[in-house]
């Protein structure tokens, strides 16, 4: 039975693997997906993408019991896992320039 990816809700099939950890004691795994809501579909690919660096090396170690999720499901996807990147605004970047610049000099409001 071929399965028509482009039919799927990437929502609903995440959710669905955050339960299959649940139900399958993998706590820290459920928990860390638990918040993650940017998932997507491309063809066979279930891609994953994440704001924290840190969370990526969880899901990196956890990316097999994903892939069962999946397959508890029906579907036979490659797990895709990506860090988005930060895109600093204006602001946020001129600040950066000037810390650089002159870090021992000046300390910013609300700065510990």
């Amino acid at each position: 039975m071929s399965v028509d990816y482009t039919k799927l809700s990437p929502r609903v099939v995440w959710g669905k693997v955050v339960l299959y950890l649940k139900e399958h004691k993998f706590i820290a795994l459920h928990v860390a997906c638990g918040d993650i809501t940017n998932v997507s579909i491309d063809s066979n690919k279930f891609i994953i993408t994440v704001d924290d660096g840190m969370l990526i090396n969880l899901l990196r170690e956890g990316k097999r019991e994903i892939e069962n999720a999946l397959k508890w499901q029906g579907l036979d996807m490659e797990v895709i896992l990506l860090v988005k990147e930060n895109v600093l605004s204006k602001s946020e970047s001129d600040i950066n320039k000037l810390k650089s610049l002159i870090s021992d000099e000046i300390k910013l409001k609300g700065e510990k």
